[in-house]
């Protein structure tokens, strides 16, 4: 076979065994989201934030240092970075953000101390800052909209995404109480009735109507979403960059790859 042929035939056979590799890994990849997400709880829902939406992300900070900040510490963001990226001034959030810092430097902290919150709800409350990362925005939009009454807890509520969790329903008051709708079905062999979770039932209105509450809620997973990693729209930009420098550069070893073997036989 001519040297030339033989060249493109090998260049050929390591391009469609590339490409097989990562088409074999992805479908590998997505088998195994699928089969997670379908063995997973029937309740989770999309939270379909965008963190590119300053206002949003204005809006779940508010809700954040109101409602979480309590118990929940985010020690890796610092009040000076939200300024930065959440178009507001020092003042803004000194005033209206900072109510355990000192400094517009310091890190989110909180002022409960760990062996309160353990001796208070049994353990010590998560930080915050990667959580978005850990268990993915969807959770905890779907965990937040999943408090049901359940009189044999202790809080009285319980969660469906997070069976038996210590975290009492601090929102109940905006979203109200709802009960969990279940649909029984009969297994004659074992003589039992497995439930499967139908809907939630609201049996107490909150201070927000369902769609006030969803966009409450969804401003808070975006703004977990944000902290999580800062910087994640500047990469995704550099990301989108390198990809086309690669492409170009592609093309341009593929061209000149073909101008240097023109003349071989």
């Amino acid at each position: 076979m001519p040297t030339k042929h033989l060249a493109e035939a090998m260049m050929k056979k390591s391009f469609h065994k590339l490409v097989l590799g990562v088409v074999g890994w992805s479908a590998l990849a997505w088998s195994a989201t699928g089969a997670a997400a379908e063995g997973h709880n029937s309740a989770m829902q999309l939270a379909r934030n965008d963190v590119a939406n300053i206002a949003s992300l204005q809006r779940g900070a508010r809700n954040y240092v109101n409602y979480c900040s309590g118990c929940h510490s985010a020690k890796y963001v610092r009040y000076s970075r939200l300024a930065k990226d959440l178009a507001l001034s020092e003042k803004q959030v000194t005033d209206n953000l900072m109510f355990v810092g000192e400094r517009i430097h310091d890190t989110i902290k909180i002022g409960m101390k760990p062996e309160d919150a353990s001796h208070w709800f049994g353990t010590t409350p998560p930080d915050l800052s990667l959580i978005a990362r850990s268990r993915g925005a969807d959770y905890i939009y779907s965990f937040l909209k999943s408090f049901y009454v359940d009189p044999s807890r202790p809080t009285g509520t319980n969660n469906l995404i997070l069976p038996g969790t210590a975290m009492p329903h601090v929102l109940w008051e905006l979203q109200g109480l709802q009960q969990a709708v279940y649909d029984g079905e009969s297994d004659a062999e074992h003589n039992t009735v497995h439930k499967k979770f139908k809907e939630f039932e609201l049996a107490k209105q909150g201070s927000l109507s369902p769609q006030e509450y969803d966009q409450f809620v969804r401003d808070t997973v975006n703004f977990l979403d944000y902290i999580g990693e800062p910087m994640q729209l500047e990469r995704r930009n550099l990301g989108m960059r390198v990809l086309a420098f690669l492409i170009v550069f592609f093309l341009f070893a593929y061209f000149l790859k073909k101008e240097f073997w023109k003349d071989v036989k």
